[in-house]
């Protein structure tokens, strides 16, 4: 089922030739979203964990809503083709009425910003509710699927499942238990081979550690992705911090959280430009890290 996103040239990015610039605030990083453009463009945020709660640690919950509304200002200038958000839209609450409440609030304020829009499904965001009631909530049928935007195909993945396939929610899992199951990789064996794009792929869990933050069974998934030859990159989120791994001729784009940090300069949000010729640029504000990667082919 193409259960509808956009794919490149091949993938042939070289990570030793890529640009990457230190992160720096909204004000001062250069908005290469804003030079005249062509083939596509996307907005991506992560981890925005928002809830009406105190802050814990590092995690500023309600202070999400005005970074959000930041966010939305600078796409409101760039205007991207769709708008993309990598999981934990909402944090964990002990009620479905409260965690329900949360979902209402923030993607009243989400889904303002662009009418294309696309939900991947974080462990935060079924901690308590059901897959069914969070998706309901957003207006988004299904948890992965694919669809495609300028002559790129898009791949959102699901892994919110435990190691014997069942489907998180109703406080039923543990966060370091993360699998992308037997139906799941089936589909997107099907899917990878079907289409003739080149291929962006969207998670939550990480793909490229072996860590807490990783996907357990996540070299099943990346040997589908590199064995299809189309997949030029993969955004994910999860661990709240800049990181990036090379693998199997792949990048790994792991973003910042939205919800670490006080202030307005601790937000983080991107903005990825496709070329028509297969380069990718992504525009980092506040704490995201900008990176280049040159299509070579």
């Amino acid at each position: 089922m193409n259960r509808d996103p956009v794919r490149l040239g091949r993938r042939t990015f070289l990570q030793g030739s890529s640009v990457v610039l230190a992160a720096s605030s909204a004000a001062a990083v250069p908005s290469f979203a804003s030079e005249q453009r062509s083939g596509l463009q996307f907005a991506l945020v992560t981890d925005l964990h928002y809830a009406d709660k105190p802050a814990a640690g590092s995690r500023f919950y309600r202070e999400t809503l005005g970074k959000l509304q930041e966010a939305g200002q600078r796409f409101e200038q760039d205007k991207p083709d769709f708008l993309v958000e990598l999981g934990d839209l909402i944090d964990a609450a002990d009620a479905v009425e409260t965690e329900l409440s949360y979902l209402q609030t923030i993607n009243q304020a989400f889904s303002a910003i662009c009418p294309d829009r696309h939900y991947v499904l974080g462990n935060h965001c079924v901690d308590m509710l059901t897959k069914p009631e969070f998706l309901g909530g957003v207006k988004q049928a299904e948890s992965y699927y694919s669809f495609d935007r300028a002559g790129v195909h898009f791949v959102v993945l699901d892994a919110c499942f435990r190691s014997d396939g069942k489907p998180y929610g109703r406080k039923n899992s543990v966060w370091t238990d993360a699998n992308v199951p037997a139906e799941e990789l089936k589909w997107l064996a099907a899917d990878l081979a079907a289409t003739d794009k080149q291929v962006i792929v969207f998670a939550h869990q990480r793909l490229d550690v072996s860590n807490n933050h990783g996907v357990k069974n996540n070299a099943q998934v990346r040997k589908l992705l590199e064995d299809s030859g189309k997949v030029l990159a993969v955004f994910q989120g999860h661990s709240h911090h800049n990181d990036l791994n090379d693998i199997g001729g792949i990048h790994y784009c792991t973003l910042v959280a939205m919800v670490e940090g006080s202030g307005e300069s601790s937000n983080g949000y991107s903005l990825v430009n496709v070329s028509d010729s297969g380069d990718i640029q992504l525009t980092g504000f506040r704490k995201q890290q900008n990176y280049r990667w040159m299509n070579h082919r």
